[in-house]
């Protein structure tokens, strides 16, 4: 059965209380079955959605087999405790072909228990200013458009999207609906205003499957439904005979591309609204951008917006997961004079992600990185390889096992480790960090002509900090590029004159003596 938190709705002259599993209205409490009430909840809290049928069942049944009857009759037995009815429809509203969906006004008050709990443990890090709830994105993933004779390869059209479905509905962050509602919609082409107002989502990924000769082309596309922009395309042509052997590479490249365009399209949306109307989605959002470009200023205006999320929406794991990342900049750019500090918030706001969602990448991930300020590498592997366990696609998850195996002495896997992060997101704002782990990767295998190669793509790389112009100092000077070494020396003293060997060292724990000592002589040559 459909676990419920406890809450109270209300609408109309109706209460829902979860806590107490009562509906009540004017006379008091009305009498309704539990499937029937665990229904009613169920509606009220996807209101801003489609439901279809197979939803429900999945649901309230826990997936048994049922009839549609079955079905039809709770939801006669809900509109009649309400006073509605199939004709009215002023509470519950049938979307002919395609579900249900809850349409009249909601206000939903407080939970009795949890958020007194919630800002205890909250308090010594923000002051919650509302219980304003964080709003996902959505996305209705189409069944794919078949072109020509596909023969064999017509199933194609409905594999792809439905693993899409299923890798996407692992992304913490994302709300995706579900296939039974999404694939209703085989029009020839998609009409995005129709798609909106049945399923409510914001985006919709559709795609065309064509064969022609020993071709097969597929066609993919990302749009706005609320103003039909297309936001993002891709074409993969491959030979019909190597397509189930490329699929899984076209889901991932599909999947990475979706984690890099949905944030980027809600940081825009989020820069039109003014501060003060920022909800905790919103300001996450403009966070995690501003975060990505490795700056004090940015970094202060990061933490400044994932605060006010984590105030805004309590148990909005992401908002700490941010705020553990920004904290974690603080230490390892040393920004905050305040050093101890930086790394114990790091920390802090690490495990309190993870105490409200265990099951995101992001959180995991930063929890993984807060080790690293200490030197306890060890203990920051189990939590990078649980990112990747949860999100197998998770570039940042990669990207941090590229520098941390590095610094064990294991530059074989922190190569491997970089070119998979690299693979999967091939655009990602962190993509110059990604080339140093593979920088490091061939150092520590005393491969100095590949490392340089590398770390010089890492420094022409946009977006990437003072530590990297360091390390090419660093890495130069061991190979004995004397020139090369002190023009990137002379970067990282012009962006940071205060930058010093212990800052290195505190961001890169080097295990292995020898090149510790190789690294440290070339610190103290180039003036650092």
């Amino acid at each position: 059965m459909l676990y419920v938190p406890t809450m109270i709705y209300r609408f109309g002259q109706f209460e829902l209380d979860t806590e107490k599993l009562e509906l009540r209205g004017d006379g008091g409490v009305i009498a309704v079955e539990p499937q029937v009430f665990a229904l009613l909840v169920y509606l009220v809290e996807q209101r801003d959605r489609v439901v279809s049928k197979d939803e429900i069942v999945e649901k309230i049944w826990d997936g048994r087999i049922v009839s549609d009857s079955a079905v039809s009759s709770r939801i006669k037995s809900a509109r009649q405790a309400l006073g509605d009815d199939g004709v009215s429809q002023r509470f519950i509203r049938t979307m002919h072909r395609v579900g249900f969906r809850f349409v009249a006004d909601v206000v939903k008050g407080a939970p009795r228990a949890s958020v007194t709990q919630v800002r205890e443990q909250s308090a010594p890090l923000i002051e919650p200013v509302s219980t304003l709830n964080a709003t996902r994105p959505t996305i209705a993933v189409l069944p794919f458009r078949l072109v020509g004779v596909a023969g064999p390869y017509a199933t194609i059209a409905d594999a792809l999207p439905d693993e899409l479905i299923s890798h996407l509905s692992r992304l913490r962050w994302l709300f995706v609906i579900a296939r039974g509602s999404s694939f209703r919609f085989r029009n020839p082409v998609a009409d995005l205003s129709q798609i909106r107002t049945a399923l409510n989502v914001r985006y919709c990924l559709s795609g065309v499957v064509e064969v022609r000769g020993s071709m097969l082309t597929i066609g993919v596309e990302l749009a706005d439904t609320h103003d039909s922009g297309v936001i993002w395309g891709e074409t993969f042509r491959v030979d019909v005979g190597g397509v189930h052997d490329m699929r899984e590479e076209i889901v991932r490249a599909i999947i990475n591309a979706l984690e890099l365009q949905i944030p980027l399209s809600e940081a825009r949306r989020a820069r039109w609204k003014p501060p003060e109307q920022l909800d905790a989605w919103s300001a996450y959002h403009l966070g995690l951008q501003h975060s990505f470009r490795f700056n004090k200023t940015d970094n202060d205006a990061a933490t400044a917006l994932f605060k006010r999320a984590a105030a805004l929406e309590p148990t909005f794991a992401r908002a700490y997961a941010g705020l553990s990342f920004t904290r974690f900049q603080d230490a390892f750019l040393s920004y905050d004079p305040d050093l101890e500090a930086a790394t114990s918030d790091a920390r802090r706001y690490a495990e309190l992600s993870l105490a409200h969602d265990p099951l995101d990448p992001f959180g995991n991930f930063t929890m993984g990185r807060s080790f690293w300020l200490r030197g306890d590498l060890e203990s920051s592997i189990p939590w990078l390889d649980r990112a990747n366990a949860l999100n197998p696609n998770y570039a940042q998850g990669r990207y941090a096992r590229s520098f941390t195996d590095p610094f064990l002495g294991m530059g074989e896997s922190g190569q491997e480790h970089a070119d998979a992060a690299m693979a999967l997101s091939p655009l990602d704002p962190l993509l110059y960090a990604m080339q140093a782990g593979r920088a490091f990767s061939h150092a520590v295998r005393g491969d100095l002509d590949a490392a340089v190669v590398w770390i010089d793509r890492a420094r022409r790389s946009p977006g990437a900090h003072v530590l990297i112009d360091v390390i090419g100092a660093v890495l130069h000077g061991v190979r004995g590029d004397d020139a090369v070494a002190r023009e990137c020396a002379a970067l990282a003293r012009a962006r940071d004159p205060h930058i010093c060997k212990d800052d290195f060292f505190r961001a890169f724990p080097f295990r292995n003596h020898a090149i510790r000592q190789q690294f440290d002589d070339a610190l103290t040559k180039y003036g650092f």
